[in-house]
């Protein structure tokens, strides 16, 4: 199995409960995934990220499916136009 991180620092936190549920919607719709979790930070600390993604997907090749897929693809410019930074870790569970 592979865990997919991503952690992503908003221009504006108010983008945060849209995004939440764009990327929530992804459960369900691409072949490989297991689980899509998306969470909110509410400590605010200046080391914090605003919004975090966990992605379980059953393989490597599943993963490659899931960032090449039009419903994941299409969240994609969202995110990148909310987003001030971004940094991810895939690794094997």
């Amino acid at each position: 199995m592979i865990r997919h991180i991503v952690m992503w620092k908003l221009r504006d936190k108010a983008d945060a409960t849209m995004l939440k549920e764009r990327l929530e919607a992804l459960n369900g719709c691409i072949p490989g995934l297991i689980q899509l979790q998306v969470g909110i930070d509410f400590l605010q600390s200046p080391q914090s990220a605003d919004l975090v993604l966990v992605v379980d997907l059953e393989s490597r090749q599943a993963l490659d499916i899931y960032q090449q897929h039009p419903e994941h693809q299409a969240v994609v410019p969202l995110v990148k136009a909310a987003a001030v930074s971004r940094t991810v870790a895939d690794y094997e569970v």
